[in-house]
């Protein structure tokens, strides 16, 4: 939070959804910018009120390492869910065509205020849903995607990236995952296998901790924790240069 950072909100019919939007110090315009989808619940009920934005989700690990993203010509924006999801923001409903209009409407204004015109969609753990079927719906915004510690398995929440129809995203797409990742519907396992399924690459990172908290949870190795600096960086690496970047270690 030391960095300038603003909600963003765009009001459409009988709801509205907004960003928290971060960047450098003294910069107003940007060449890049990443659309960061936290995992679950994915609520962050943003709100600008009290002279400085409020949230929830701050340890979510794309939430509390946006800053690591930042430079002279790079936005951070991380994407709430829709006003009128806010209590069940469901798989499915991530995967309508009114989610992809609402990421859209906020997208295109977070564009005009800020001069962005090349967007990666950054998805982590069930975030990683957001960000497939978003950027799959808006092959026009979404430049390239990133999903990190992403959840490939069907549970109660959803399908997960299970039955994602693969072909229909048109952007490149980069996997990031923990080998250690201890959650069950996030195995590293899973993450090579949808790596070799759909022939993109995977950065693999070790090490970190210390860990605390259950396995899906953001302080173990789901949420990178204690690597999240280099991870961003690696991720960050792709977007400028299009190479896949090395593993991840500390």
């Amino acid at each position: 939070m030391a960095h300038p950072h603003t909600v963003v909100k765009v009001d459409l019919r009988g709801h509205s959804i907004a960003a928290l939007a971060t960047h450098l110090e003294g910069v107003q315009r940007f060449k890049y910018g990443v659309a960061l989808f936290p995992g679950h619940p994915g609520i962050l009920r943003l709100a600008a009120g009290e002279g400085r934005p409020q949230f929830d989700q701050r340890g979510n690990f794309l939430v509390r390492s946006r800053r690591h993203w930042l430079d002279g010509e790079t936005l951070a924006v991380v994407l709430d869910a829709p006003s009128d999801e806010w209590t069940d923001f469901s798989q499915r409903f991530r995967e309508t065509a009114r989610y992809g209009a609402d990421v859209r409407a906020l997208l295109e204004e977070l564009g005009r205020r800020y001069g962005v015109e090349d967007w990666t969609f950054v998805g982590t753990s069930e975030g990683s849903v957001s960000a497939v079927h978003a950027a799959r719906m808006n092959p026009d915004l979404a430049r390239r995607v990133i999903l990190t510690s992403s959840v490939f398995l069907q549970s109660r929440n959803g399908p997960g990236l299970s039955a994602v129809e693969w072909p229909a995203l048109k952007a490149p797409l980069l996997w990031v995952h923990h080998e250690s990742d201890p959650c069950q519907f996030t195995s590293y396992r899973d993450a090579r296998r949808f790596a070799e399924k759909t022939r993109t690459p995977l950065v693999t990172v070790r090490g970190g901790g210390p860990e605390r908290g259950g396995a899906c949870q953001a302080f173990t190795a789901h949420g990178f924790v204690g690597v999240e600096r280099e991870t961003v960086l690696a991720m960050r690496s792709w977007v400028k240069t299009g190479a896949a970047p090395a593993d991840v270690a500390p």
